[in-house]
């Protein structure tokens, strides 16, 4: 990302007052160290306890007699550093005298006169610097000069949490070296950012400061479609079905150091899932409580999405982050150190590529990282730690076997397969759904056929309740099954990424239950994500006849009897009926 973090604040802690000839400035100086040695012209920066291990350079800008008196660190007899150009001293000259607005400056002050002035005039070293600040701008200077070596060092850079003491005492400032830290091209691992320009008095006890620095931070969940879900770690979903994806990064502390701020989200999906890039909103918090939020614009060419190797990448970026706009406004929003930058879009496991899809186990993985600008007083780059959340999906393998002899299995036999459950039927989705030979949901039914090894086995299923059904007809010489169910539970799902359930590696554990309906007996298992039922019928029961001629001749003659009876009974009744009338 580009150099969108801000230069850190002057830095923090520095304590009391500078003195310049006499007057105590309130730009602030570096507290001593408490307990640390003294050594004369000493100082330690010490590494945010989140922060990558960086190099610092130190630049001289005034030379100086430093004492302390009171309790306070006085300075006097200031001027120029040996090492500092006359063109760098002209422009921090120009510069000052373009931010005094009362013409307190002379047209040719001395050091001294530009030392008071400052002490007089700067804000609190202890805040941070805004991009284009006058201290920013003396920061920018001064960085063009030669660094100060460290005594009895080879070189200019020196570690965090590392003493290091000079030949003279003085007024410094302390900068990120760039050759510690990620570049614009060359930014893998490297994660931390540099620090604001540290201004700090050496000289008189030991000062230790810590950097001014703040580690962007990205974290991501996942939502399952069932009714009730929240945002977690974890989801289970059928092959096809679009699943919810929310990414929320912060910005560095000092971002409004940063004249323009890189900031890219990279999320790789492993191969057996595919984003829809359309999906993609973005929406800009102002802090933790903000609950309403801005939607921005996305610039073009924001969102990218290609396959690289096993993973499909997704990319979301901002060349400048400072720029972003509202959503159907022109008006840039202001990007501080409390805002969070959150990203929705929805992906799905991939039915066109099935055989890529991982059943149970650890899941279909999907991470993401930052990617940002790193160092305010450079064209930088870092990248956060990646967060990683899992999709899992759930195969079915059902085994048709004769009931007497499980040897014999069956083959050529059709079932059709129902999502009768509402939790496995998208969201939104009405009515009956089949579930197809991808392992996906389809309005029409798809009659499955059992191999020779008298199997089916389908996978992408979600957890949920499914009917079976055998085709009529499908399996000549066996009666034809009743229609039963199973469903797939699975716990685990809540858990953080990383946790474990009962000891198992796998926290996604599943649970099934099928029925017996009339003849059809189902004997469930579970191995990993792979649920099998093993169905058993027997064969028909219906009796061979023999001799029909002589049975359908026989019941062709008593019928005739029965018809003759019929007609005799009924003519006797009509003549006793007339004799009565005579």
């Amino acid at each position: 990302m580009s150099k969108n973090i801000a230069r850190l604040a002057v830095t923090a802690g520095l304590t009391a007052a500078l003195s310049f000839g006499g007057m105590m400035a309130p730009v602030t100086m570096a507290f001593a160290a408490e307990g640390a040695a003294a050594t004369a012209n000493s100082i330690t920066i010490k590494k945010n306890e989140n922060n990558g291990d960086v190099k610092y350079k130190a630049y001289q800008i005034f030379k100086a007699d430093v004492v302390d008196k009171d309790g306070k660190r006085v300075a006097s007899n200031v001027d120029w550093a040996k090492g500092l150009s006359e063109t760098v001293r002209t422009g921090i000259i120009a510069a000052i005298k373009n931010a005094d607005k009362s013409g307190e400056l002379s047209n040719d002050p001395s050091a001294q006169d530009v030392a008071d002035w400052m002490a007089t005039n700067l804000q609190d070293a202890s805040q941070v610097v805004n991009n284009g600040d006058l201290l920013d701008t003396i920061a920018s200077l001064v960085k063009g000069t030669t660094p100060v070596t460290p005594k009895g060092a080879s070189t200019a850079a020196f570690a965090a949490d590392t003493s290091v003491s000079f030949d003279n005492s003085g007024y410094y400032l302390f900068l990120t070296d760039d050759d510690s830290i990620g570049t614009a091209d060359s930014y893998s691992g490297k994660k931390q950012t540099g620090t604001s320009p540290i201004f700090a008095v050496v000289g008189g006890s030991a000062v230790e400061v810590t950097e001014k620095t703040g580690i962007p931070t990205v974290t991501k969940k996942i939502k399952d479609d069932k009714p009730g879900s929240r945002w977690a770690d974890k989801a289970d979903s059928q092959v096809g079905q679009n699943v919810q994806y929310q990414l929320t990064g912060t910005v560095a502390e000092n971002v409004a150091s940063f004249n323009t701020y890189y900031y890219e989200f990279r999320d790789e999906l492993s191969a057996g899932l595919i984003a829809d890039n359309n999906s993609v909103h973005v929406t800009v918090y102002a802090n933790n409580e903000d609950t309403s939020g801005t939607e921005v614009n996305l610039p073009t060419g924001a969102v990218e999405y290609n396959t690289t190797g096993n993973n499909n990448v997704l990319t979301v970026k901002f060349n400048d982050l400072k720029a972003v706009t509202a959503k159907n406004g022109s008006s840039a929003i202001s990007i501080t150190k409390d805002s969070r930058v959150v990203v929705t879009y929805t992906a799905k496991l991939n039915p066109a590529m099935t055989e890529k899809v991982t059943v149970g186990g650890v899941g279909n993985d999907n991470n993401v990282k930052l990617i940002y600008s790193n160092n305010p007083m450079s064209g930088g780059k870092g990248e956060s730690v990646p967060d990683t959340v899992r999709d899992y999906t759930y195969a079915l393998r059902l085994v048709k076997e004769d009931s007497v002899d499980s040897n014999i299995k069956l083959k050529d036999v059709m079932f059709t397969i129902k999502a009768t459950g509402a939790d496995e039927l998208e969201s939104g989705k009405v009515g009956t759904q089949y579930v197809h030979e991808n392992g996906s949901l389809g309005d029409g039914e798809y009659k499955f056929k059992t191999n020779e090894n008298g199997e089916i086995n389908v996978k992408g299923l979600d957890a949920g309740t499914y009917t079976v059904h055998e085709v009529e007809g499908s399996n000549p010489g066996y009666n034809t099954l009743d229609d039963f169910t199973f469903t797939i539970t699975a716990e685990g799902l809540d858990e953080l990424e990383g946790a474990t359930l009962d000891g198992n590696t796998d926290p996604n554990t599943l649970n099934v239950t099928a029925g017996k309906n009339g003849s059809t007996l189902v004997t469930p298992s579970v191995d990993g994500g792979t649920v099998t039922l093993v169905v058993q019928n027997k064969k028909g029961s219906n009796l061979p006849l023999t001799g029909l001629n002589g049975v359908t001749f026989t019941w062709i003659a008593g019928g005739a009897v029965l018809c003759i009876g019929v007609a005799h009974l009924i003519r006797s009744r009509k003549q006793a009926e007339e004799s009565e009338q005579e």
